[in-house]
């Protein structure tokens, strides 16, 4: 037997057998009894050897017949080693260690498993590594300094401003010394020396200078003030983009586990409390700080022990700052922390109002508001008393200061050390002095709360992305659509969701994801889009691990829908453009034509141009699934996930919604995560998850034949459903089973009036057809993109420019729409009253005048092009088609709402 010698200091003396090599080292740190305890496990080509308590060394040879179990139960897992079924040994361990435990579970398996099978393992890509933004750590107001390097120039114009209007600040009290000692306390004494008009040209002189070097202060305080103040600005905005820049790359485990309104906080009121100090305190903190010390220096020439009693308040003054700084600091943080939890409440009980008000809990959401408040008022009541006694003190000492500087300044005039206009014009500096050192006082209480503030976003900034970037990433212009699962493992915090998960999905084919609630259906899906990365194993597309691609070229090719679609306040059309923010209305209406949403947007008066509440909320569910397949269809993905997309919506829905998936998984690459079995029936492959395992695997059929897991997920929903899960109700199966008419062929088509704002649509065959014309962007393009429904309310034909057809046709066209559009032209604002929360509008239209009430400020709608939509309290709507050329009044009352 040969020693070697071991880099891990763990192991100690560990001797190794010739040809013997360490393949894996877990540490276990629990005993038996799970109390803490170190020991270490090493796995061998040869042996599992175990250090025991006294230091020796036990041994299990690995044979036929051994294998080892893995299992977590409560915050602790448990590797065992069996033989012929029978425990052997065990170790435990806390969470801390389950990597490692892993890791030798793999080893163990990879060593065990027939010469050329796959191993468990794929090594980790390079990534880029995180560096902090900004190295100067516990000081968060000096690593603001970073954000004026971009701004050096108006920075430094700034400054400079500010030392030249100190400068100019110290001229005033230094000429009334020559005022007082040359004319007027010899005009007094009747001992000045010349004729009074003398007296007067000198008075006049030095007031001269007196009132130009306020004018100059003036000026030059107004120049550094419009220059700091803009340069301030634009900074905070730079810090507020950068805060939620940062946040878009953070991963989502990092939003796992925070609230909403607290990241909202951080950003808005924390960042408005940085605007505040930027613009405002940090350049009178500047230009105080100046004062104080050149008013210092000029004391000090004058007379230095005059200066030296009007100093002695600075020093007790300066230690009391340093030494409440910190409670200050510490008070705003608990502060900011209570303003967040509030705002939370908010940002949890507003958007679910829905369910507050259908269980009744408004008190109960009344009483956590209120609780929330009072904690605010609390933390606040406690550094205002501390505050409150901490400037008074300050002025005290400072009157103190004046009374020490007057005695002292009497005895040296008694005493003709000094003249009067000496003791003036110290006096003038000395209250000056005080003056702004109470001023500094004051921003303590600004400048700590900036300082929270700013160490609030600097943790959103130093938090490191969990999805890095490669170092050298691999090239994927174009995929095939080719997925694979290779042992895959992930845990999320405590918890082992998937466990040495495996399989492939050839491009374009469709897998289907089962399993029960819980299984890690969903978890499949983030790791596809990398939303977070695997513990174990690697997820390829075309043979290449995720990791090693830039994560945005990675998910241009990948199409999500989710259970629960998240639409974003705004236009239809800009939800389904999201993804491709750029494309043509003509592609946004080919994709939501694919997601059959095209003819219920159609059914809207804005069409396209309508504006969706918050999530979506003035969408029935299958409305804002369907407008999500559009979404996902836009980006014309190789890869498609659907995450339950027909889980919530009712029997009917989910057919209208499978008939839009059937057009959009054709020749993709499909993953599709279902509890309801019914919407894998294209499935070309079945994936069946149990507590995060494969139970089983293989085409529906040949499932269905083992009678396994999937047998019985299949005979379950059956037996619930009692065999209906695919009838829709009465009257309504035909309707989805009928064909949709055919579109008409523009060529020969001619268009008819046939009143009250309906055509007659004539084909070249001479079949006519009764039709009513809807404009698909009435606001955004209302002259192109008009469609043509039928009776049923199926569009037939969309003329993208209506200047194509015969002159008779486009005026017939045009006719009809004008009779189904009243959209009265907004010529003149005459008042707006507010009453309660509502305002009540009287204008004068091109159709008359007419009053109206608008509910919400949100229903004055500035378009893009600069117009503004009127939405009033019916309905109705109202165009302000140029408001640069109403009246004054009236574009006044307008700016209210801008």
């Amino acid at each position: 037997m040969a020693d070697y010698s071991m880099e891990d200091p763990s192991l100690g003396h560990f001797p190794l057998e010739d040809g013997e090599s360490i393949l894996a080292i877990f540490q276990p740190d629990l005993n038996s009894h799970s109390a803490y305890e170190s020991g270490v496990l090493v796995l061998t080509n040869r042996r599992l050897r175990h250090r025991l308590g006294d230091g020796g060394w036990s041994e299990i040879p690995i044979e036929e017949g051994l294998h080892l179990e893995r299992a977590e139960r409560g915050g602790i897992g448990e590797l065992r080693a069996l033989k012929a079924g029978q425990s052997v040994a065990s170790w435990t361990h806390t969470l801390a260690q389950a990597r490692a435990a892993s890791d030798l579970y793999d080893a163990f398996n990879a060593l065990r498993a027939p010469a050329g099978a796959h191993a468990h393992r794929r090594s980790i890509p390079e990534v880029d590594e995180w560096e902090p933004s900004n190295p100067l750590e516990g000081a968060p107001l000096l690593r603001l300094l970073g954000l004026a390097r971009p701004h050096l120039t108006a920075v430094s114009l700034g400054l400079g401003l500010t030392f030249a209007s100190t400068a100019v600040g110290l001229i005033p009290p230094y000429l009334t010394m020559p005022l007082v000692d040359r004319v007027l306390v010899p005009g007094a004494q009747g001992q000045f020396r010349g004729h009074v008009s003398d007296a007067y040209s000198s008075v006049a002189v030095y007031l001269g200078g007196l009132a130009g070097a306020a004018v100059l202060a003036w000026l030059l305080a107004w120049a550094q003030g419009a220059v700091l103040a803009a340069v301030t600005e634009r900074m905070a905005a730079d810090l507020r983009n950068r805060s939620f820049s940062h946040l878009q790359r953070l991963g989502l485990q990092y939003f796992g586990g925070k609230r909403t309104g607290d990241l909202v906080a951080r950003i808005s009121s924390d960042t408005d409390h940085l605007c505040a100090f930027l613009s405002d305190t940090l350049i009178d903190f500047i230009t105080d700080l100046l004062m104080i010390v050149s008013t210092a220096a000029v004391l000090l020439t004058l007379d230095p022990l005059l200066a030296a009693a009007a100093l002695a308040s600075f020093p007790p003054i300066a230690w009391l700052i340093v030494h409440i700084r910190g409670t200050l600091t510490h008070g705003f943080l608990r502060g900011g922390r209570a303003w967040s939890a509030m705002t939370s409440i908010l940002a949890d009980a507003i958007p679910g109002i829905r369910v507050v008000k259908a269980f009744s809990q408004e008190g109960r959401e009344i009483a956590r508001f209120e609780r929330a408040n009072q904690r605010i008022v609390d933390v606040n009541t406690r550094i205002n008393r501390l505050w409150t006694f901490f400037w008074p003190l300050v002025q005290l000492l400072n009157q103190l200061g004046l009374l020490v500087v007057w005695a002292v300044g009497a005895w040296q005039v008694l005493h003709g050390h000094v003249t009067v206009g000496v003791l003036t014009a110290f006096i003038a500096y000395i209250s000056r002095f005080y003056t702004r050192v109470e001023s500094m006082s004051r921003m303590l209480t600004a400048t700590q709360k900036a300082s929270a503030g700013a160490q609030r976003l600097f943790e959103i900034l130093d938090r490191a992305p969990t999805e890095l970037e490669p170092k050298h990433p691999v090239r994927q212009p174009e995929i095939r659509g080719e997925v694979a699962f290779e042992h895959v493992s992930f845990r999320h915090g405590s918890r082992l969701v998937l466990d040495d998960v495996s399989f492939r999905v050839e491009p374009g084919r469709m897998v289907g994801i089962v399993g029960h609630t819980g299984s890690g259906k969903s978890t499949v899906a983030n790791l596809v889009c990398r939303f977070y990365d695997v513990s174990n194993g690697a997820v390829l597309v075309d043979g290449v691990d995720v990791r090693r691609i830039s994560v945005a070229e990675h998910r241009r090719h990948i199409g999500i829908v989710l259970q629960e679609p998240f639409l974003f306040f705004g236009t239809l059309g800009e939800n389904v453009a999201y993804g491709l923010p750029g494309a043509s209305p003509a592609r946004v209406i080919a994709a939501a034509r694919a997601a059959r949403a095209h003819d219920f947007v159609l059914k809207l008066a804005e069409g396209y141009d309508a504006l969706v509440g918050e999530r979506g909320q003035s969408l029935s569910g299958g409305e804002r699934q369907r407008i999500a397949i559009a979404r996902a269809i836009l980006v014309d993905p190789r890869i498609l996930i659907l995450d339950e997309a027909t889980s919530a919506v009712d029997v009917r829905t989910e057919r209208q919604i499978q008939r839009a998936l059937d057009a959009v998984v054709a020749g993709r690459t499909t993953i599709a995560i279902a509890h309801r079995l019914s919407t894998l029936r294209k499935a070309d492959f079945i994936v069946v998850l149990r507590d995060g395992a494969v139970a089983e695997q293989g085409p529906p059929a040949e499932l269905l034949a083992r009678d396994g897991e999937y047998a019985r997920l299949w005979r379950a929903q059956h037996a619930a459903t009692g065999d209906t899960a695919n009838v829709a109700p009465e009257g309504e199966d035909d309707e989805l089973d009928r064909p949709d008419a055919p579109p008409f062929e523009p060529g020969g088509l001619r268009l008819e009036p046939d009143g009250n704002g309906t055509l007659v649509a004539v084909e070249s065959g001479g079949a006519r057809t009764r039709v009513t014309p809807r404009r698909c962007f009435p606001f955004t393009h209302p002259h192109h993109f008009v469609s043509l429904v039928d009776e049923r309310g199926h569009e037939r034909i969309c003329f993208e420019d209506p200047h194509t057809l015969t002159a008779a046709s486009e005026t017939a066209l045009l006719a009809a729409l004008r009779a189904t559009t009243f959209l009265p032209i907004v010529r003149r604002i005459e008042r707006v009253t507010a009453l309660d929360a509502r305002f009540e509008w009287h204008v004068e239209t091109d159709r008359g005048h007419v009053s109206f009430v608008v509910e919400q400020e949100e229903h004055v709608r500035a378009l893009e092009d600069g117009r503004y939509l009127l939405t009033d309290s019916h309905g109705m709507r109202y165009l302000i088609e140029a408001p640069e050329r109403l009246d004054a009044t009236s574009r006044r009352l307008l700016s209210r709402f801008s």
